[in-house]
């Protein structure tokens, strides 16, 4: 998991890279929940399986986020782990694991809304993939 965090007013934007477009958006899943509290504390033994679409790699990007942040405020879900098993740019299929949310164990550093459309982008580097995202936090 490779990223930063670049300013933006009162919401929390990133910066993800990845060598493709699997560890990019497998990145993504994981900057979301490290920003949301610390991995560390998150065993991998439950198992969900997601697909999602879009209809360019941002939009695909953006569903897929908020997918993802859907099983923690639905359901109480942390990922530990993400395995992007198919995507296109179009289409994105991941393998999730993680657990419920135990309050006795796990500490939520912050509190993350929603993932905006602002600023979103995929976009193909010299060196791999980049995405940028905006959380509202």
């Amino acid at each position: 998991m490779d990223y930063r965090i670049f300013d933006h007013t009162a919401d929390l934007g990133v910066e993800v890279t990845g060598a493709s477009l699997e560890e990019l958006y497998a990145g993504a899943a994981l900057t979301l929940f490290d920003l949301l509290t610390d991995l560390s504390s998150v065993r991998a033994g439950g198992v969900r399986e997601i697909v999602v679409s879009g209809e360019d790699p941002a939009d695909l990007l953006v569903n897929f986020l908020r997918e993802i942040l859907y099983a923690w405020n639905g359901d109480g879900f942390l990922l530990k782990s993400c395995l992007v098993r198919e995507v296109s740019p179009m289409r994105l299929k991941a393998l999730l694991r993680g657990e419920t949310y135990d309050p006795a164990r796990h500490r939520i550093k912050q509190e993350i809304k929603a993932v905006t459309y602002h600023q979103a982008a995929v976009e193909k580097t010299a060196a791999g993939w980049r995405a940028r995202v905006v959380f509202d936090v």
